[in-house]
């Protein structure tokens, strides 16, 4: 799949939740039946079995490493934002340090933490055909994140959330690896992300 432009602010969705800018692969065999294949896979049920589950996996781990990222940094005025390049890359990483460094300037910090409630993965491409021309491995990922406990305030400890900030929504992200010949497992990063109208993951 190839990347486009186009990003997602955890920071703007910490304050305002604006909107922001597949065949599986089976295992070879050599038995002509089923039976022995399935009986030997069966005792090995916490091992992804393809290479589209384990990206899958990792590209789940991936978004998780982002949001936690993004809280610490947001957090912390002091920690060195070279963390954001393990979680985000090219236009989604440069809009997020951004973002951070706006944060930071207008003396704001975050309390509390996000929590990414529920995720669901969308689609697989595993096109390793022109990383230079974003032809790349690519999942997307659906995930619903609960800021019930995340505030942002200012130097005085006040608070500077719109009081009609929804406490969880869901954005679609693209999780790409430009690293998958040297680095399949730990080259997932953040490329983009887009706020999806969806109801509640929040159980009631």
């Amino acid at each position: 799949m190839r990347i486009t432009a186009r990003t997602f602010s955890a920071t703007t969705a910490v304050l305002l939740f604006a909107v922001a800018t597949s065949c599986a692969q089976s295992p070879d065999g050599t038995g002509p039946t089923s039976k022995p294949d399935s009986s030997s896979k069966e005792p090995i049920s916490t091992a992804p079995e393809s290479q589209e589950d384990r990206a899958s996996a990792d590209a789940e781990d991936a978004v998780r490493a982002f949001f936690k990222t993004v809280d610490e940094l947001q957090q912390d005025p002091d920690k060195d934002l070279e963390g954001l390049a393990n979680v985000a890359i090219g236009v989604q990483l440069n809009a997020q340090k951004l973002s951070i460094e706006q944060l930071r300037k207008a003396g704001q910090h975050q309390t509390g933490s996000t929590d990414v409630a529920e995720m669901k993965v969308q689609s697989v491409s595993l096109d390793n055909s022109d990383p230079k021309a974003g032809k790349v491995p690519t999942v997307t990922v659906d995930a619903c994140w609960d800021v019930a406990d995340v505030d942002v305030v200012d130097k005085n400890g006040k608070s500077v959330v719109s009081p009609d900030r929804p406490d969880d929504g869901w954005t679609r992200f693209t999780v790409a690896n430009y690293h998958w010949s040297k680095n399949p497992s730990g080259g997932w990063r953040i490329a983009n992300g887009q706020d999806l109208e969806q109801p509640s993951c929040k159980v009631s």
